[in-house]
């Protein structure tokens, strides 16, 4: 099902779905925020025994996603290869940008960019796992 914006109740099924596949896969507390395609924050929730900072680390993976048109996965193939325009960008990034897999856009109408979804908390490959999990369940398409 294409979309041409996230709405809230998309954004808590993206996180709902994203901790029971953290549950399933037995992972250490979660942490997931659901950007719209400005950046602006629909929605985070914090599994309970999260430690500290993980709203900052979910919002610089989905962020930083949204910056520059990649996964946050790709921002780290990128950070490995141009690590000095990387770093540069942490600077100026509106919401942070966090270079390791776990943020993931999600794509609407015509393949548009529609919003992010960065989660945090265990393994960044898990932490991605899980996002991909969240945007699956609630019926939209990660970015590729």
């Amino acid at each position: 099902m294409a979309a041409t914006r996230l709405t809230l109740a998309q954004a808590n099924q993206i996180i709902a779905a994203a901790f029971a596949k953290g549950r399933e896969l037995n992972l250490k507390p979660l942490s997931v925020v659901v950007l719209d395609a400005g950046g602006h924050l629909i929605a985070f929730q914090r599994q309970d025994g999260a430690s500290n900072m993980r709203f900052e680390i979910a919002r610089g993976k989905a962020a930083g996603a949204l910056a520059l048109g990649v996964s946050s996965r790709t921002l780290g193939t990128m950070a490995a290869e141009r690590p000095s325009f990387v770093a540069s960008l942490g600077a100026i990034a509106m919401g942070g940008l966090i270079p390791v897999a776990g943020g993931v856009l999600i794509a609407g109408d015509e393949n548009t960019v529609i919003g992010a979804v960065g989660a945090t908390g265990d393994t960044s490959d898990n932490d991605e796992i899980c996002v991909l999990e969240g945007i699956k369940a609630a019926g939209l398409t990660a970015k590729s």
